[in-house]
């Protein structure tokens, strides 16, 4: 039985969802880019004009976009698509608008956000400031994006699950999770259950009830 490559799984996932988008919210305009995966820490993705230059043909370039595969399966389908079209209005307005200086998205970068249905805000939610240096975004609740999500979805089911994401980021999130909770030990009173957190092997008494709280037992793995 043949079975799709890991490759092509990824890339043809995501090249798929860009060819969507660029057809729903952008009419077809945008050109063709080189779509990568790379781990950036504390970013879900972001857009390089003129990245890559063909090597044969070194005038021949191209942009590129890029998601980040530690939060493939941290984040709902519909976050990691707008990441997607975030990054595709960068193009867009690199290609079609004026140019910001890097990395800085402006107030033309902000009014096409909101035409294709993402409202730019640097807090991610409602009331945040809509330009600067460092943007997030949230959904418009049936607005463009949403509408074309749910189409590209409905022909896509299996789109997220298909995806290979980054194990190593998990682990490496799942050890930070562990390192911080056994910087803090829960501490209960056998007599009157109050409880207390503090270090690791401290000897803490029971202002009530004069007696030594018990450390609880980390769980085993």
């Amino acid at each position: 039985m043949n079975q799709i490559s890991p490759t092509r799984q990824n890339y043809g996932t995501l090249e798929s969802a860009y060819a969507h988008f660029n057809q729903t919210l952008f009419g077809g305009t945008l050109p063709d880019c080189l779509i990568t995966v790379q781990r950036q820490k504390g970013a879900y993705g972001y857009f390089s004009g003129d990245r890559f230059g063909r090597v044969g043909s070194p005038d021949q370039t191209t942009d590129e976009i890029a998601l980040n595969p530690v939060h493939f399966h941290t984040v709902p389908i519909e976050i990691l698509l707008s990441t997607l079209v975030h990054e595709m209005v960068h193009l867009w307005q690199y290609r079609f608008g004026k140019r910001p200086r890097r990395g800085y998205h402006d107030k033309q970068w902000a009014a096409k956000m909101r035409e294709v249905g993402l409202i730019p805000s640097d807090t991610g939610a409602p009331g945040g400031k809509e330009t600067g240096q460092k943007m997030g975004d949230y959904i418009e609740v049936g607005g463009r994006f949403e509408r074309a999500t749910k189409e590209w979805l409905a022909e896509n089911s299996n789109g997220r699950s298909i995806l290979y994401h980054d194990r190593v980021g998990d682990e490496e999130a799942t050890r930070r999770r562990k390192k911080k909770a056994a910087s803090k030990t829960k501490y209960t009173c056998p007599d009157c259950d109050t409880a207390a957190w503090g270090k690791p092997n401290l000897f803490l008494i029971c202002g009530d009830c004069e007696t030594r709280m018990e450390p609880e037992e980390p769980e085993e793995e």
